[in-house]
């Protein structure tokens, strides 16, 4: 997913939770995968022209980004709320980041990309950021910076411990489904450790003693 594709977006849409057009995309993709989706299919889908769907979107390519990015940021957004009660920062963080993960490992539309394009997702794990990574490194750098701030994690540069961060569960994310469920319980918790001790700031060094 392209930044251009990102940011046209976020200048176009008004209510991606609830959009029609993005809701017929999803419903061709999940029917027949990225590589076969088409104007042509999702006009008929949403009920307009592709007249109509070419003024808010300008290729299917750009119709697949704005799905994308609706889809998994929402789901790392759910997450988040659902830790949102946890104190400190350092918790919401790593419980957001962890289960975030997992629940876009565990996505209907996510599983189908994988089993019909997986190649689509190659160049995101090997040569560039998509818009979704790039969202997600943004979310996870304000957390960080809330742990900086009330001392729950350790003063160095957000935009670094982020991406370390998204850099570790990426694996999970793309790896989830080649363990049994009491495997991925198991870790998504040594996940929440590593992570934990990775943010966790360093004890305060001691001079003297006996």
């Amino acid at each position: 997913m392209s930044q251009r594709h990102a940011q046209q977006l976020d200048h176009t849409r008004t209510d991606p939770a609830d959009d029609p057009y993005l809701d017929a995309v999803r419903a061709c993709v999940m029917a027949v995968g990225v590589r076969r989706t088409t104007a042509t299919d999702v006009a008929r889908r949403a009920g307009v022209s592709r007249m109509t769907l070419y003024r808010r979107f300008e290729d299917v390519a750009a119709m697949i980004a704005a799905l994308m990015t609706r889809e998994f940021t929402g789901v790392v957004r759910d997450a988040a709320l659902a830790a949102a009660h946890l104190e400190p920062a350092r918790a919401r963080l790593v419980r957001a980041a962890v289960q975030g993960a997992e629940d876009i490992a565990s996505n209907d539309l996510w599983r189908r990309i994988l089993d019909i394009d997986p190649e689509l997702v190659l160049p995101y794990v090997t040569q560039r950021l998509g818009g979704v990574q790039e969202a997600g490194l943004a979310m996870l750098a304000v957390q960080v910076q809330a742990g900086i701030d009330d001392g729950s994690i350790r003063d160095e540069d957000p935009a670094r411990l982020a991406a370390t961060i998204e850099l570790t569960l990426r694996g999970h994310v793309l790896a989830a489904h080649a363990y049994t469920a009491p495997e991925r319980a198991r870790t998504c918790q040594e996940l929440e450790r590593m992570l934990d001790g990775y943010l966790r700031p360093d004890p305060p060094t001691t001079t003297g003693g006996r």
